[in-house]
């Protein structure tokens, strides 16, 4: 497994990806999933990856003997849209090849790849392909895309990352969502690649690999596990009932109750008792209970 991460900001773009690739808890190897195709003031595109590793070395290798010659090779993709529909197609042409056989085996055809840079002078795209070769673009709303094992990292992105985020606060942010993954799970380590693209720059403009020695990795997974131990700290404890408290868990004109099962104490044919209240709601307006 793994977990990707990208980013489409207004002054540029962000992406970051582990390298763990899985192939049974005995079997952990290291296989770098971010590639990109870049020509000096021309384009910068930036191609990350997840899922089955043959598969998806089986596309970067499709769309990699396309040089520059070829004219369905992302070289001389006239958008980034055009891009995204190029690399869909790798996707297909590998699927027609290999899906039965795959199948057959009892493997699902698993892929999904994110694909972001610019072009000329158009402005940043980023998508997320699937494995029919259909895709997503990210959006002024929703300007982050994630692969992989994204579910651990996606709190982090939701609180903080905008389209008005500068480079340096959505490269902090990746990297704090990564560290939770990398907490939560075993099937996602590191090094990690982390690359930022500045917009109208058409060259990579920052690239770092992040190994388990690099001292700002280590400072952010430090310095945010205290702060989240503090700040939960500082929130204070639930109160179950005061009348002086607005904010006391069950107010002090309310009834909350579970729901409780009838119990049978006589024997499996008699009648089922009900000794509690009848069950209600959490919030019952008027404290009225109300029977189900």
């Amino acid at each position: 497994m793994t977990y990707c991460v990208a980013a489409r900001l207004n002054t540029g773009m962000v992406f970051l990806a582990d390298t763990r690739t899985n192939a049974g808890v005995d079997h952990i190897s290291t296989f770098r999933k971010l590639r990109v195709f870049e020509r000096p003031g021309e384009r910068v595109i930036v191609l990350m990856t997840s899922g089955n590793l043959a598969i998806s070395q089986s596309i970067i290798n499709l769309l990699s003997q396309q040089d520059g010659n070829s004219a369905t090779s992302l070289w001389h993709a006239a958008s980034m849209h055009d891009a995204a529909e190029r690399v869909g197609e790798a996707v297909r042409s590998v699927h027609e090849r290999d899906a039965q056989a795959l199948q057959r085996q009892g493997i699902d055809f698993n892929i999904n790849l994110i694909l972001g840079g610019q072009i000329g002078n158009a402005p940043c795209q980023l998508f997320q392909i699937y494995s029919a070769g259909n895709f997503i673009e990210a959006s002024s709303e929703n300007p982050y895309l994630q692969i992989g094992e994204a579910k651990y990292g996606k709190p982090i992105l939701d609180r903080v990352l905008r389209a008005d985020t500068s480079l340096d606060e959505a490269a902090k942010c990746a990297l704090v969502s990564m560290d939770s993954t990398l907490r939560s799970n075993v099937s996602v380590g590191m090094p990690l690649d982390l690359l930022v693209y500045e917009t109208g720059s058409l060259r990579v403009t920052h690239f770092a690999s992040i190994d388990e020695n690099n001292q700002y990795f280590a400072t952010i997974r430090r310095t945010w596990g205290e702060r989240l131990k503090q700040v939960f700290a500082e929130i204070t404890d639930p109160v179950w009932t005061s009348p002086d408290a607005p904010d006391t868990l069950v107010p002090a004109d309310r009834v909350h109750q579970p729901i409780r099962m009838p119990s049978d104490t006589t024997g499996a044919n008699s009648a089922p008792t009900e000794p509690f209240p009848a069950p209600q709601t959490l919030a019952q307006d008027h404290g009225k209970p109300q029977r189900s």
